[in-house]
């Protein structure tokens, strides 16, 4: 546990850093390993990429047993921090939640507010920012400086769902942070303006999902860090853009290609 503390620290530091922090998404051992020889000082882990690789779908349709045991093969493999998407939190209580991604090796989570199992509900925002808050005081109890992304989806469901989604957006994004969130992920972020108006809305970093090649829609890192976001993931796209890639690459050797 002394281990899974000091690289707890070591995350929870970047994140209070002030400066841009890019934590890969990766879904194995291989993955990983790649990304930390290529210098990031931490990475995440996606429960989408992750589905691919392992024959499964995202949506928490995975067993939860066998999703850590890929999480604790990737926490065994490098020397750097490691965050769990966890979706939801697969049904579990927010302690054992995060007991089990301790024991793991995970020392961050990604958690969600659309509840997979259950139809897809959308927490209320109440509803997330507890559930995130008893996560802390878990982690707090555990001794373990544990860095909570809290995510919210509400840009994604658009009108549909909710009047104003961005405002919506601002407003679980300023819960989360008050529950213990240590950064805040408003998926579908895309617009510059949007990303200051979550910007400044709350003091923990602003996570967006990135590009590994292509960039955001509101620019190139520099961009973004000058708009204020300050963590960086990938979400299932630089997984997808190898197999774009690879696609490509290996058409060619197809007899009569």
């Amino acid at each position: 546990m002394t281990h899974v503390k000091e690289l707890a620290t070591t995350l929870a530091e970047a994140h209070e850093s002030g400066r841009a922090l890019v934590l890969p998404t990766v879904w194995d051992v291989w993955s990983a390993r790649t990304a930390e020889e290529a210098g990031f000082e931490g990475i995440t882990t996606g429960s989408h990429p992750v589905a691919d690789a392992t024959g499964s779908s995202d949506g928490e349709n995975m067993d939860f047993a066998d999703y850590l045991a890929v999480v604790a093969r990737i926490t065994g493999a490098v020397d750097v921090p490691v965050s769990a998407d966890v979706e939801s939190g697969y049904g579990l209580a927010p302690a054992e939640l995060v007991e089990r991604v301790l024991e793991a090796g995970a020392v961050g989570v990604n958690i969600e507010d659309v509840v997979h199992s259950e139809g897809k509900r959308v927490r209320d925002r109440n509803e997330h920012a507890d559930y995130i808050a008893a996560a802390r005081q878990a982690a707090d109890a555990a001794g373990v400086d544990f860095v909570i992304n809290g995510r919210t989806d509400a840009l994604k469901f658009g009108p549909d769902v909710f009047a104003d989604p961005l405002a919506e957006a601002v407003e679980r994004a300023k819960l989360m942070e008050q529950a213990g969130a240590r950064s805040v992920y408003p998926v579908g972020l895309s617009l510059a303006e949007d990303v200051t108006r979550l910007v400044e809305a709350v003091s923990v970093p602003v996570n967006l999902t990135v590009h590994p090649v292509g960039g955001h829609a509101a620019g190139d890192l520099a961009a973004l860090t000058a708009l204020g976001a300050r963590r960086f993931t990938f979400g299932p796209l630089w997984q997808m853009w190898l197999k774009e890639v690879s696609s490509d690459q290996l058409a060619s050797w197809r007899p009569g290609a």
